[in-house]
């Protein structure tokens, strides 16, 4: 499998964006390797519906502008469905855990919850923040809590009660590293 390649796939697996350090400490490559192969990756995806999206020294896998019509319209038809079952559970983890990292709320769930937690995002319901020095975090944003009438989170239903529960179920948290979410 070429480099960039693996780089693809990592970004992929991710759906956010990777330092190039990480990317390096994940290979067991030097930075400057991975750039090469970032270079690679972006050729090879000319013309097609991805691109590598670069910021910071950031990349990540983003939709090519070109599609941008097509997925504004996805995006609202999203946005015009109800949550379902799997968004208002990660709603809820995200309300009476928050903030919490991903990997927690997919060892919560016992499912990858990607796209759940991006379809949050897009309806502003959650909002991406730095971690607790273990990648970013996500928590409710104001405007959820305006929506819901809440002055403060504690305000929700059964709070506390709920909030001692989770603790109490001692749920074994995953191992995280630095950079990871």
């Amino acid at each position: 499998m070429t480099l960039d390649a693996k780089i693809e796939a990592i970004l992929f697996h991710r759906g956010e964006p990777v330092s190039i350090k990480k990317l390096s400490e994940i290979l067991g490559l030097s930075e400057d390797a991975v750039k090469e192969a970032m270079k690679d990756l972006r050729i090879k995806l000319e013309g097609r519906g991805l691109s590598l999206v670069e910021h910071a020294e950031k990349v990540m896998l983003g939709t090519n502008p070109v599609l941008s019509e097509l997925i504004a319209e996805i995006n609202k038809e999203e946005l015009n469905r109800e949550l379902g079952k799997a968004g208002l559970e990660t709603l809820s983890i995200i309300l009476y855990k928050g903030p919490i990292n991903k990997k927690e709320i997919d060892y919560i769930r016992g499912v990858n919850s990607s796209y759940i937690i991006r379809n949050l995002l897009i309806r502003g319901l959650v909002e991406k923040t730095e971690g607790r020095g273990r990648g970013n975090s996500y928590q409710p944003t104001m405007e959820l809590l305006a929506f819901m009438n809440l002055k403060k989170i504690e305000d929700l239903p059964e709070f506390e009660s709920t909030k001692k529960e989770m603790e109490d179920m001692n749920i074994a948290k995953p191992e995280t590293t630095a950079g990871n979410d």
